[in-house]
């Protein structure tokens, strides 16, 4: 709680975590959605096959992430009371893997995402591990991991694997 009246004394909005639950399917479907907006805002489809490909997409990442990410956790973000993202991490011996980190549009650039990744980081120093995420390459996202210093390890061609190590921080 001392952390919320920081933050709210510095004009930064609280940010925590609750496990996602059935219940939650569809505001994790609108937070999916909305990172795809721009990118499908050029496609001519009725609004009605938008959201139909938009479901299949979010449908099958999720069994494909509850699949391979065994024991991950899902988390919905909530900032400043409100429900306004996703945060699913994957521990594993060595990383932790950001498996998805997204906010709605009107939680963005205010912070949250830096706080919720410097949390990741210091858990991960905390146990001696690294931190891991792939990323698409014209994600604006991108610039935010770089500024906290992860490090490409691999192209991918779409998408950029990226790590931060505590022993690399400068």
């Amino acid at each position: 709680m001392a952390d919320e009246e920081a933050m709210a004394a510095n004009g930064t909005a609280p940010v925590a975590l609750r496990p996602a639950a059935p219940e939650d399917r569809d505001l994790l479907f609108r937070v999916y959605a909305s990172t795809r907006e721009e990118e499908l805002a050029a496609v001519a489809w009725p609004p009605g096959a938008k959201e139909a490909f938009l479901r299949q997409q979010f449908d099958a990442q999720d069994a494909w992430w509850r699949t391979h990410y065994s024991g991950a956790t899902f988390e919905v973000i909530v900032v400043d009371g409100r429900d306004a993202g996703r945060l699913y991490l994957w521990e594993g011996a060595a990383e932790i893997r950001v498996v998805d980190v997204a906010l709605v549009p009107e939680a963005r650039r205010g912070g949250a995402g830096t706080r919720l990744l410097r949390d990741v980081q210091r858990r991960a120093a905390e146990a001696g591990k690294s931190v891991t995420i792939h990323v698409e390459r014209l994600n604006p996202a991108l610039r935010l991991y770089e500024r906290l210093g992860f490090r490409l390890v691999e192209d991918k061609g779409v998408y950029l694997f990226l790590s931060w190590s505590p022993d690399a921080v400068s």
